[in-house]
């Protein structure tokens, strides 16, 4: 009898180990699995034990994952902005739907259920933030009008502003376009002498007016008001060139009837604006800088600072008391809360029939919505009221008053209604502020700092942490405060140790009690009290704005390292435990990349009129520098504060050889010839002195046969690609416009520019 034949035990299916069918013993396959196998089999189990650690990493977060949902989304809406236009974006979103359905069939056993949900979800809040604010752009977008134009217009007045410090009125008119006969929305300036009581909400008017489309960045990098413009609905800014006359007054009758009431919630704030103003200037020894102050406090009114002062609260890091915002919205919803808590608890019948914390929590809630209505409603108001409502909703059922968590839903709430908001540096600040305090003090080492204990943890414990949180928070705020505005104060930590008290506790609250007594004629006392801690404010500003080395002044850094920071923040504020020290190496790197920026060698405004370059010292010489916007971008991109800064004419630059048109120089091994001015020309040199030059920059379009040897800088070049810098040891040139840019502003900037 033959014994049965089995196979032996290495002729096995390498996959599912299910011996071999139909295969003698000894046959080549049968002889083990193979190397590839073998490969495949590691492959497979490294990736296994990684999705193992990822999905043990998560389950052990359960409270910290949420938030980056918020973050997907906004580096969404922050891809749109980056990516040049639609099949980007569609690409976008195709890899997203991918990542989603390949990850959504995978592990059907469901294994690794929170690293799919993870990967589902990030990439479905990125394709909703992307498609978030390509939508918005679309369906708010607003085209500006194709060129400069004088012309006689009439308009409706939406909106006024008054701007005491610049002696003028700005109206926001719709009206109609003067080439294309469309309705569109305009910003004009009149000025102070030229204001006329009619001139208020609602009222028709004619005027002669100067209008131009809204202004492209100077240089790469630089302010984009077209970009803000395109979503706030403004096609034209420009200024009245006569005093307005009146058609027809808006809705309260005649005149002096409009010019008495006003129209709404407008007309209201600037009288409170007003009478703040009025009460405050009757305080002996305060500057006219705290009365501004008090009236940006009480109304929203920003109007009366001046650039000075302004300039002097940013420095020294206070910039954010003047945006009213979380800090002010908190003072209100803190005061309510403990007033309708305190006076609440005094009558038993309240008490026991109404839960305070609810009666408080509603009673804060309208003092939230009544003080973002009062002063404007603008989007930071807007963004603090809605964070107030969900940690009064918390205080209210119980839970933690303020978290991650929450923080993730009102940023989400905001970028669903107001995507655009992201790229500011209104919406930056504040949110990253408010994570890197919420963060700090969810820290164990800082909670185990405050912890109460049994001898009591001392009136100090409380003032080192807040000074803790506010170095924390500059050293939060300064890489996108450098990124934004090129400067930054050094004793911002100093300075809000002393100033977010004092507002909080001193400034508001005897403001709301000083126009409260008003309405009986009692506030006279307490607003002594008001105006003199208000000047104790405006002096902490200008002392630690006013020494010599109290401002940090960097070039205009490269996007990708302050996303570098801002990936290292989240990580470190979004984590905890040891895993979030990682994020320092990012910000860390980030921070390094921002303070080594060096300055641009050469820069080219937009139109060609304004050139700045900087010697191998790094002295700024300017074509022109009679003081304007376009002058202070140029020296803020380079790093040199515009007041005090080390520069000086192009004509002064030794060596120089400068006539009616044109001015010639030697920089750094290169031979540069800049136009002065238009002129007449004789064309044959002028075709010699481009070839004998390596660079050629002019403000009209010069002939074809001008061919300097590096580059010509003339009206057809920067009409297509706009301001630009070029850096003499590389060469490499960086423009502000991609003629392959989608974005609608983009698009009807180079329309408008080719019009001119």
């Amino acid at each position: 009898m033959v014994a049965p034949q089995f196979p032996k035990p290495d002729a096995f299916d390498g996959r599912s180990g299910i011996p071999i069918a139909g295969e003698p013993d000894g046959a080549p396959h049968a002889a083990g699995p193979s190397s590839s196998r073998l490969r495949q089999w590691g492959k497979r189990g490294s990736l296994s034990s990684l999705l193992n650690r990822v999905e043990a990493f998560l389950n052990a977060r359960p409270f910290e994952r949420m938030p980056w949902l918020a973050v997907a989304m906004l580096a969404g809406i922050g891809a749109w902005f980056v990516l040049p236009g639609a099949a980007e974006w569609l690409l976008a979103l195709g890899i997203c739907g991918v990542i989603a359905g390949v990850v959504a069939t995978h592990a059907p056993d469901g294994s690794h259920a929170l690293v799919r949900s993870a990967a589902i979800g990030l990439a479905t809040m990125f394709a909703v933030g992307l498609a978030l604010i390509w939508a918005r752009s679309e369906l708010v977008g607003t085209q500006p009008i194709g060129g400069p134009v004088v012309a006689p217009i009439t308009a409706t007045v939406l909106e006024r502003e008054e701007q005491p410090s610049r002696n003028r009125v700005r109206l926001l008119i719709a009206t109609r376009d003067p080439r294309e006969e469309r309705t569109i929305r305009a910003r004009i300036n009149i000025k102070a002498e030229d204001d006329r009581p009619f001139l208020r909400e609602g009222a028709n008017i004619a005027v002669r007016a100067r209008l131009t489309p809204p202004t492209h960045p100077v240089l790469p990098g630089a302010y984009d008001f077209a970009r803000v413009a395109w979503f706030d609905g403004v096609a034209a800014t420009g200024s009245a060139l006569d005093p307005p006359r009146l058609l027809t007054p808006g809705e309260g009758g005649d005149a002096a009837s409009e010019a008495e009431k006003g129209a709404g919630l407008g007309a209201w704030r600037r009288d409170l604006a007003r009478h703040v103003r009025e009460r405050l200037s009757t305080v002996a020894g305060i500057d006219p800088a705290a009365v501004a102050i008090g009236a940006t406090l009480a109304s929203g009114d920003r109007g009366a600072i001046d650039e000075i002062s302004a300039q002097a609260m940013r420095d020294a890091g206070l910039a954010h008391l003047l945006s009213i915002s979380g800090l002010h919205v908190g003072a209100v919803v803190a005061i309510a809360w403990f007033v309708v808590m305190r006076i609440g608890g005094l009558f038993p019948a309240v008490a026991l029939r109404w839960r305070l914390p609810i009666l408080a929590g509603a009673v804060g809630a309208g003092a939230a919505l009544g003080y973002t209505l009062l002063t404007g409603a603008a989007l930071p108001t807007i963004r603090a009221c809605i964070a107030s409502f969900l940690v009064l909703f918390a205080l209210s059922i119980g839970r933690q008053a303020l978290s991650l968590r929450l923080i993730a839903i009102a940023a989400m709430t905001i970028m669903f209604f107001w995507p655009e908001a992201v790229v500011g540096p209104s919406f930056q600040f504040s949110f990253a502020a408010v994570v890197a305090i919420v963060a700090f003090h969810n820290s164990a080492g800082m909670q185990d700092f405050l912890a109460r204990r049994e001898e009591g943890r001392g009136w100090w414990r409380p003032v080192v942490a807040l000074f803790l949180t506010g170095l924390v928070v500059e050293a939060c705020l300064s890489p996108l405060v450098l990124f934004h505005f090129h400067r930054t104060g050094v004793f911002g930590p100093f300075a809000n140790l002393v100033a977010i008290p004092l507002t909080t506790a001193l400034v508001m609250p005897l403001l709301g009690l000083s126009l409260t007594l008003d309405l009986i004629g009692l506030g006279g006392p307490v607003w002594m009290a008001t105006g003199w801690a208000l000047q104790a404010l405006i002096e902490i500003a200008f002392l630690a704005s006013g020494s010599e080395n109290s401002v940090i002044l960097r070039a205009q850094p490269p996007l990708w390292s302050i996303l570098l920071f801002a990936a290292g923040f989240f990580w470190c504020a979004l984590w905890s435990g040891g895993i979030r020290l990682y994020g320092l190496i990012p910000m860390g790197t980030g921070v390094v990349m921002l303070a080594m920026q060096p300055a641009p060698d050469l820069m080219i405004a937009a139109e060609g009129r304004h050139v700045a370059i900087a010697d191998e010292g790094g002295r700024i010489y300017l074509l022109r520098d009679r003081a304007g916007f376009t002058r202070d971008a140029l020296l803020e991109q380079a790093g040199v504060d515009p007041d005090v800064g080390n520069y000086a004419k192009l004509r002064d630059i030794p060596g120089a050889e400068c006539n009616r048109a044109f001015c010639r120089f030697e920089m750094r091994q290169r031979r540069i010839m800049v136009s002065q001015r238009r002129a007449t020309v004789d064309y044959r040199a002028m075709v010699t002195a481009c070839a004998d030059s390596d660079i050629v920059i002019a403000e009209w379009k010069l002939p074809g046969a001008c061919r300097p040897r590096i580059l010509k800088a003339d009206r057809a070049l920067l009409t297509r690609r706009g301001g630009m810098t070029y850096d003499f040891e590389s060469g490499a040139i960086a423009y502000a416009r991609n003629p392959r840019d989608g974005h609608g502003w983009r698009r009807s900037g180079a329309a408008a520019q080719a019009m001119k």
